[in-house]
């Protein structure tokens, strides 16, 4: 073992793996408009048959990240993409991603310092 280098189990890795996929599938869903409601730590965790405590500790500990920040940085990814690449009305993109208009719009603006609006018309500029 080197030292100061974090070593991880495969159990460990085997997790955030499986969580990165659940959270791929989970992504896809919303983004094509076939999820029923967005998820959890608690679902991710039921999918995954571990403890919300266990995945949370876990992702910390191999990637620095909890759950909660992998899967906004997701979902600020899918709302770019969303903006970018389709017409689809800001509101209706909000409720897509089980946001009501208002909580996406400050949502959106935590991560880019913009609206949604606003980003999409820098965008449409370019």
């Amino acid at each position: 073992m080197t030292a100061g280098v974090p070593t991880h189990s495969v159990r460990q890795k085997e997790i955030v793996t499986d969580y990165l996929a659940a959270l791929e599938r989970h992504v896809t869903d919303l983004k094509a408009g076939r999820a029923t409601h967005s998820y959890e730590i608690r679902d991710f965790a039921d999918i995954l048959h571990i403890h919300p405590r266990h995945l949370s500790n876990t992702l910390h500990q191999v990637l620095g990240k909890s759950p909660c920040d992998l899967y906004e940085e997701r979902l600020m990814e899918v709302a770019r993409e969303l903006l970018n690449n389709t017409r689809i009305p800001i509101g209706q993109i909000a409720a897509q991603l089980f946001f009501d208009p208002s909580n996406f719009t400050k949502f959106f603006k935590r991560f880019d310092g913009v609206t949604p609006k606003e980003y999409r018309q820098r965008f449409m500029k370019n």
